[in-house]
């Protein structure tokens, strides 16, 4: 597997993983965090109600981003396994602040602004995301190797 396809698929697991997270969460809570996660009706293009796959869908498309930068970087800079740790938390530490402007400018019903809860279950779900990455990682650059 080349560097692109892995990131790809640490971006598409971990995103998975995710989402899957948020919406059991959801489910469980009745607290919109899985809305919150594929909401993009405050961007003009979207303003119209997307169906949920191609939300998620979006949501995995930034993910692969992320998974690709995380391979990249950890191939790039020759990252050793415990600093792969500190490199997924601080790709991921910056997605836990968009809860911010995500429920500031959603258009559709999403837990509020302050909301202790849903930014508690929105951390946790974002904090295994990026604790997914490094065993991804390693997973697939190991089969890559046999």
């Amino acid at each position: 597997m080349t560097f692109k396809q892995i990131g790809f698929a640490v971006g598409i697991i971990s995103g998975t993983i995710l989402g899957v997270f948020l919406k059991w969460i959801q489910g469980l809570t009745g607290i919109k965090v899985y809305v919150l996660l594929l909401n993009v009706d405050f961007i003009p293009v979207f303003a119209s109600t997307l169906p949920e796959w191609l939300e998620f869908s979006l949501h995995l498309l930034v993910s692969c981003g992320i998974g690709l930068v995380f391979v990249f970087l950890m191939e790039k800079l020759n990252v050793s396994s415990r600093g792969a740790w500190i490199l997924s938390l601080l790709l991921t530490f910056p997605t836990v602040f968009l809860y911010f402007p995500l429920s500031y400018l959603a258009v559709q019903d999403v837990p509020g602004l302050f909301d202790g809860t849903a930014i508690t279950f929105w951390t946790v779900g974002h904090l295994l995301y990026g604790l997914s990455l490094p065993p991804l990682y390693q997973f697939f650059t190991k089969a890559n190797h046999k």
